[in-house]
Order: structure tokens, then C-alpha cells, then sequence
């Protein structure tokens, strides 16, 4: 039976934190074995909130590498940059005709963005990048798509754009479903937002043990449990939701009762979901400093996905060109 395909994606920002491994790429390990997966590195993304480009090589290499240290295989799944493959830039001019400014202001994801960082000025980029993903997923014919709620909205834009190019020009694309990550967001050691590198509240899969305990002494807890003794509320501690993600069950329990009653103290149940989080991190540390020492693998890596890659979208661009009659 064939497999489905799946086409998955980050912007490359630099090394990965736990919240990035959660969020996406520890459900992308899983898929790799149960779907034909392709991973974009999507550089030309990046542009849409600003146009500094100097780190964005810098970037790539450590995000590919917290990819592969984590477990993604380019062997069964290959990466590559979208800058690498320009049919996805042909794919995205194509497919703007197919959509109306009216339809992509009303994207909620859009609207929150330009909310969060405050954007006076939105460039048109910015407002089609939506239509971008679309070419993106639509290249590589992709049938489902790994993504949290608030990307929800993008893949009902992508399944639109697909529906009205099949029936302008003739059958060519998939509608793409959603495959929603079950715990796809790990709130940041402020215990307010979501983990993110701009908000220095990340723990990253590049942090020795050393490093991690430093951070969990810092992170936020429940702001009524002041010392050993006091009952906590685990239900809103980030730390406790830590222990949900990274200590077994039977922990978790005795975290959970612990922290109610008042036995135990938030010292003592942070370097507990410090030592769980390092137990998972070692193994990717020791890949890390491999790849680390041998960046002609990665780059090597890169080059032959972006050959497969490039195999695939020209294939795509050739039954695209048959349908629109465009020579």
C-alpha cells in the first residue's frame, strides 16, 4: 500500500528548544516511519518578517542538526532549503491568482501575527505568505500536513487554493488534511507564554545538564506555594506540566500529590523535571557534537535532499504546465 505523503516545515531560526522538539519535531520522528515525508527549510518565509538575511545559513546548519540529532532521517525523508528548489517561488506566482487579498486579510493566524509584533506596515509578502505555503505543500502533493491549531487555518487555505486550481485547470493536487500534534505547546520557564527564543524563556536540546538545572532554578511556579510546606496548585506550574511531558506516569503522580499536599518543595520538583529533561536530552547532545564535527555530512545531506526534492517539483510543475496549457 502506498504511503500518504506529508510535507512539513520550519523557518529557520537556529538551534532548537524543547518547545520547537514538542511542538513539531518529535511528532515528525513518529510520522517518518508511517508516511513519505519531506522537510522544508523555509528560508524565503523568513523574509516576510524581515529582510536581515546574514544568519539565515548560520541558522539552517543548526536547525538540521538538532533535526538529525533529534532522530529525523534523510535517508527515509529529505530535508531541503526552499531557496534550493525554485519551482516553489514559479508554484506561489501561479497560485496567487487563485485567491483574493479580501480572503487572506481575514486569516486569524495573519491578524495575530501583525498583533504580536507589532507590524504597522504589512508588506505583501507578509499577507501572501499563506498562498506560499500552499506551493510549498501543494509541490510536493502533500495529503496531510503535521501542524498545531493555530496553523489550522493555513491548511483550509491551501485545500481552497487546491480545490479551485483542480477545477479551473484539471486534476492535479491532493486537498491536504490536518494532522494536529496532541501536546503542541510547552509553556516557557516565565510560566507565562509559550517557549520561544525571543523571549528568553527557552531550554534548548543544545543545553548540557549543567545549563538546564541553572534554567529550571529560574522558571516560575505557582506564585502562592513560597516554601516547602505551602499546598501548590501543579495545574498551573509550568514545571509540573514539564514533568507531564518528560517523567513517567507513576512520577508525575507522586509530583502531583506532593505538590498539593505541601511535601514537596518547588527546589526539590524542579530538579526532578530537570534530571527527566536531561535524561532525554543526552543521547541528542552526543549526536549533536557529531554533526557538530562534521559539517561536510550536513551540507551533504542538504545537497541530496534538495536533489530528490527538486526531482519531485519538477514533475509537479511539468503536470501543472500540461494542465494550464502553458506550453
Amino acid at each position: 500500500m502506498q504511503k500518504k505523503r506529508i510535507l512539513s516545515g520550519m523557518r529557520p531560526t537556529g538551534k532548537l528548544h524543547l518547545g520547537n522538539y514538542v511542538g513539531a519535531l518529535e511528532n515528525w520522528i513518529k510520522l517518518q516511519d508511517q508516511y513519505e515525508s519531506f522537510h522544508l527549510i523555509a528560508d524565503y518565509h523568513m523574509l516576510t518578517t524581515g529582510l536581515d538575511t546574514s544568519h539565515i545559513k548560520q541558522n539552517t546548519i543548526d536547525m538540521v542538526i538538532d533535526w538529525l540529532a533529534a532522530g529525523l532521517d534523510p535517508e527515509k525523508s529529505p530535508f531541503f532549503r526552499q531557496s534550493k528548489i525554485k519551482e516553489h517561488t514559479e508554484l506561489f506566482l501561479l497560485l496567487s491568482m487563485l485567491i483574493s487579498t479580501a480572503r487572506l486579510e481575514r486569516n486569524p493566524t495573519l491578524k495575530d501575527q501583525v498583533r504580536d509584533l507589532n507590524i504597522e506596515s504589512l508588506v505583501y509578502g507578509h499577507l501572501g505568505y499563506p498562498v506560499l505555503q500552499a506551493a510549498d505543500i501543494m509541490l510536493y502533493k502533500g495529503e496531510a500536513v503535521p501542524v498545531g491549531e493555530d496553523q489550522i487555518p493555513h491548511v483550509e487555505i491551501t485545500r481552497e487554493i487546491a480545490r479551485k486550481f483542480n477545477l479551473q485547470y484539471g486534476e492535479v493536487f491532493p486537498e491536504p488534511e490536518s494532522l494536529l500534534t496532541k501536546f503542541a505547546r510547552l509553556p516557557g520557564l516565565d510560566g507565562i507564554a509559550k517557549m520561544s527564543k525571543s523571549l528568553n524563556n527557552a531550554i534548548f536540546l543544545s543545553d548540557g545538564p549543567e545549563v538546564v538545572k541553572a534554567k529550571m532554578k529560574k522558571a516560575v511556579t505557582d506564585p502562592l506555594k513560597v516554601r516547602k510546606g505551602d499546598p501548590g496548585r501543579p495545574e498551573i506550574c509550568a514545571v509540573f506540566m514539564y514533568h507531564e511531558k518528560f517523567s513517567p506516569a507513576e512520577e508525575v503522580s507522586e509530583v502531583e500529590t506532593g505538590c498539593r499536599s505541601g511535601a514537596l518543595g518547588c527546589v526539590d520538583c524542579k530538579l526532578k523535571a530537570a534530571n527527566r529533561i536531561n535524561q532525554m536530552l543526552e543521547p541528542i547532545l552526543e549526536k549533536r557534537k557529531h554533526y557538530e564535527a562534521n559539517l561536510d555530512t550536513v551540507n551533504d545531506i542538504l545537497i541530496d535532499g534538495e536533489k530528490r526534492g527538486r526531482a519531485v517539483a519538477e514533475k509537479t510543475m511539468s503536470e501543472v504546465h500540461e494542465k494550464m496549457l502553458l506550453g
